[in-house]
């Protein structure tokens, strides 16, 4: 799990990603970004709606498996972002940690850029 200087507090920052951010899309999820400015560290958040799986436990579940990899991606290529990162694929559920992590890592080496 991400601490808690690297998580959004309250909807204004979200809303802001989701209104002047740019987007890489894979083929499970999406990320949406921007650059943060003069602030150091990164932001991030992980949206997985009832359509990907009915069970409020199966959505945390992603979201904590998601949250952890993005904490050990931690290596400078996030500095400066705010990330939403969206599940929309009920494929996400299933997928071998090695494939999401992959799927999630590839997807935040595009938003780095």
């Amino acid at each position: 799990m991400i601490s808690m200087r690297h998580r959004f507090h309250g909807y204004g920052g979200v809303r802001a990603v989701y209104r002047d951010g740019k987007t890489v899309r894979g083929s499970m999820m999406s990320v949406k970004y921007m650059t943060r400015g003069k602030k150091s560290g990164y932001r991030a958040a992980v949206v997985v709606s009832k359509k990907v799986h009915k069970s409020a436990v199966s959505r945390n579940r992603v979201r904590r498996r998601i949250y952890e990899i993005i904490r050990q991606a931690d290596n400078g290529l996030l500095e400066n972002k705010d990330i939403v990162l969206t599940v929309f694929s009920d494929r996400v559920v299933d997928l071998s940690p090695e494939k999401l992590r992959a799927e999630v890592e590839s997807l935040l080496a595009k938003a780095s850029r």
